[in-house]
């Protein structure tokens, strides 16, 4: 499915949300990213605890990854509200802006603004990916998603004093040992939980990565009267640096990708001058992963000057680069309050410890309150496509664990407050 955020197909989701949230009871409340809470009173009036996740996907995207964090959270409040259940603080779902940043280029952009991460400025100007030039302010506007209330935890402060957020999500792979609070339900964005035949994954933080735009500088040239010693090949040299970002990471035990490339002039017969390609890189220790980053650097410079060549390669004329840093993320440890809250809701589930390859708005919200998350299986590990797929039985076991460990924070709370 493709629901690009901001988009009418993105608007028509949260429509829904509202609508549906206001039925079963809950104030909603939409701020300037368009972050949308939804959030059910409790006996005691406080900031809540909330279950959220994402309704936008990516241009190919399954109907899993975000939104099942989302459904299970609404379900959640359905469950409460039928079951005629009071928690004693009040308890949300939020759907959080633009997570995949398929759209509007730096994930978790509007939970980051939300934390105090990402000026609100640099989140509004941001230009759609494309010919398209829509600003994400101008699109909220469109979509009647550019709320009044600050996009701030200020001003809806779900991560103070002890509350809590969680997350629902299809899971990444890796196996993890330390711990965070603020619990998203969420598919498992790999293989490991199908692999293992866990039902849950008990996620205890999230590794690093890096967003860059690289930018390659050539000189446009005809193909036919240019011999090839004379050119000053850009999309050529990308390749060298591309192929360079894969070794290299494998050396460190970390991850690169390109999505994005772009040629300039686009041409059959003109050789490239000009190319810009994304670059990802990713690693689960902050220090290795910056090595990393220094080792690329090192390496482009070389092979963009001629100094480095492979054997039976013809040497042009030199490029430059240039890099540009889009979307820093660390790092992130799980709250172990949470963390325990979600391994005590997962009953005789099968179940085991992870780390989230993928990044979450849970990042995010972990630097402002405590924070976990749930990972459920997916078919063969795979998203971000049209063939992602979570069983039903594994979309039910998630939302249990999410409830479960939703009401457990809410009674932590109760006992700290009587205490």
């Amino acid at each position: 499915m493709c629901r690009l955020s901001l988009s009418d197909a993105d608007k028509q989701a949260r429509d829904w949300f509202v609508a549906t949230a206001q039925e079963l009871g809950c104030k909603v409340s939409i701020d300037a990213m368009g972050n949308t809470f939804a959030v059910r009173p409790g006996r005691q009036t406080a900031p809540p605890t909330c279950a959220g996740s994402h309704l936008d996907t990516q241009p190919t995207g399954g109907r899993y990854d975000g939104i099942l964090g989302v459904c299970a959270g609404v379900e959640m409040l359905r469950v409460l509200k039928e079951e005629n259940i009071t928690t004693e603080f009040p308890v949300g779902v939020v759907n959080w802006t633009n997570e995949e940043g398929a759209r509007f280029p730096i994930s978790m952009v509007s939970s980051g603004v939300w934390a105090g991460a990402i000026p609100l400025e640099t989140a509004h100007s941001l230009k759609e990916v494309g010919t398209g030039g829509r600003t994400m302010k101008q699109e909220l506007q469109r979509i009647g998603y550019l709320g009044e209330m600050a996009a701030s935890y200020k001003a809806m402060p779900i991560g103070s004093g002890g509350k809590a957020h969680f997350e629902l999500h299809i899971g990444s792979p890796q196996s993890f040992s330390n711990t965070t609070a603020d619990p998203v339900q969420h598919p498992e964005q790999g293989p490991h939980l199908e692999s293992t035949n866990r039902h849950i994954g008990i996620v205890r933080g999230v590794q690093a990565y890096r967003w860059h735009t690289i930018t390659v500088h050539g000189r446009a040239s005809h193909t036919g009267t240019t011999a090839l010693p004379l050119r000053a090949d850009a999309l050529l040299t990308s390749a060298k640096l591309i192929l360079a970002s894969h070794r290299i990471a494998a050396a460190h035990g970390g991850l690169a990708s390109t999505g994005i490339l772009t040629p300039s002039p686009s041409s059959v017969n003109t050789v490239p001058g000009l190319v810009t390609f994304s670059l990802d890189i990713r690693h689960p220790d902050d220090a290795t992963l910056l090595r990393m980053e220094a080792d690329m650097k090192a390496a482009f410079v070389a092979l963009a000057s001629g100094a480095q060549q492979a054997e039976g390669e013809v040497r042009g004329r030199p490029c430059g680069v240039e890099w540009c840093l889009d979307a820093p993320s660390g790092a992130v440890v799980f709250d172990d309050d949470c963390v325990r809250c979600v391994r005590e809701s997962c009953g005789g589930l099968e179940s085991g410890e992870m780390r989230s390859g993928a990044g979450h708005d849970s990042v995010f919200t972990s630097r402002r309150v405590p924070t976990a998350m749930v990972f459920v299986p997916c078919r063969e590990g795979v998203s971000h496509n049209p063939a992602e797929y979570c069983r039903k039985e594994d979309c039910a076991n998630g939302a249990q664990v999410l409830m479960g460990a939703v009401l457990r924070y809410d009674g932590l709370r109760r006992e700290r407050a009587s205490g």
